[in-house]
Parts: C-alpha cells; structure tokens; sequence
C-alpha cells in the first residue's frame, strides 16, 4: 500500500522545492493536506504525480487538479497569511481550498456545479465556506484580499478582478492554450496591475472565454 506521508514529502521536496516555492508556511501546508482525499475515488495512487489530474468535466469546463508545482507557485504569489481572505474560483473538490485554509486564510470556495460543490463540503467541512454559483458572479463576503482560479482564462477576468480589495492580489493562468502563462494581477485603486509568472497550462474555463473575432 501506498505510504502517502511518503509521497507528500517526496511531492514537496522533489516537485516543489525544485520549482522556487521557497515560503515555508506554503512548503508546510502542501506536506500536511492529504491530496489522496481530493482525487476522484480509485485515483488515489496518481494524487502525487507532477501533472495535472481531471476531477470531472462539468459543463462551462473541465475541473482539475493542477501539478502540485504550479498549484504551489500561484498560492505562494498570493501570499496568503492568517486572516487574508481569500476567493477559490472552479474549486472542484477544494484541495487548493484546504492548501489555503491550511494557511491561515478565510476561504470562499465557488464551484459552478452542485456535485461538486456538495463533494467539496464533504471534504471541507465547516471551516471552508463552499459556495454554488457562476463562476464569475459576485460572490458574498468580497471584496477579497486575494483570488486564485483553478483554470485558464482567455481574457482579463474582469468580473473576478472587480472583487478584489485594494493592493488584492488574483492569480490565474491567463492566455490561449498554447501560449498561457500563470499571471498575477494586483489591485491599485481601479488600476489593475499584470505579470506574467511562467508558462503553466490548464483547461479553459467557459465563463472566462474570449469572444469570438469578426470574420471580414
């Protein structure tokens, strides 16, 4: 059998830290939530692989678990500390949910569909609030101090970078599919900051696609 302690520390030391995430409290939190609880059941021996895992697909766009490194490297962007509050968009069964409440923050996990959401609260419990809504409404306890989106973005996510507190920070993985980068947006009064942080792909999430172009 698996000894997924193990495979945590292995996650941390050979994927993470090999990929400059190098905040401790991030480090920590990656070895201390169980990933195996948050894959699809019978998929429990692939949790802690360095690729992106499908959770299902639902229909504005497939949920998955993205890499453990680049799931790492866009939670240590946010620099969440105890109290941020802080907005998961396309949360599936909420792993990068409890990476987050694992640090310290107060967590709004927003998922589209009701399984999913319901799968979430199982494993989540209280300490997360777990919402069920259109991935780019206004979600109720905003504005947030930070926003991470579990997908790809065609476009600016205007809708969710609006919910941003002030000096809020949104990390998201930005682009078309070839040519996406994870990228950090920061809130300046009603300016809105963007770096690109590295190349990092996942599905499209359909609320957040770009409109089609005129064809002459």
């Amino acid at each position: 059998m698996l000894d997924y302690a193990q495979a945590r520390r292995l996650m941390v030391d050979c994927q993470l830290r090999t990929f400059d995430v190098n905040d401790n409290a991030v480090l920590d939190a990656f070895d201390a939530v169980p990933r195996e609880r948050f894959v699809p059941a019978g998929r429990e021996a692939f949790a802690y692989i360095d690729q992106a895992l499908t959770v299902t697909t639902p229909d504005d766009g497939p949920r998955v678990m993205a890499a453990p490194m680049i799931l790492a490297r866009m939670v240590q962007a946010l620099k969440v500390r105890p109290g941020t509050r802080v907005l998961n968009v396309a949360a599936g069964y909420g792993y990068a949910a409890a990476i987050l409440d694992r640090l310290g923050a107060q967590v709004t996990a927003l998922e589209s569909d009701a399984a999913l959401a319901n799968a979430a609260r199982e494993r989540l419990g209280d300490r997360v609030a777990t919402v069920q809504g259109g991935l780019a409404e206004t979600v109720a306890g905003g504005p947030f101090d930070a926003i991470l989106v579990e997908g790809r973005v065609e476009t600016r996510p205007q809708a969710l970078l609006d919910q941003l507190q002030d000096d809020g920070r949104l990390v998201c993985v930005l682009g078309p599919d070839r040519n996406a980068k994870a990228t950090l947006f920061v809130r300046a009064g009603d300016a809105f900051g963007a770096r690109p942080l590295f190349d990092a792909n996942l599905p499209a999430l359909k609320a957040f696609a770009a409109e089609p172009g005129f064809a002459f």
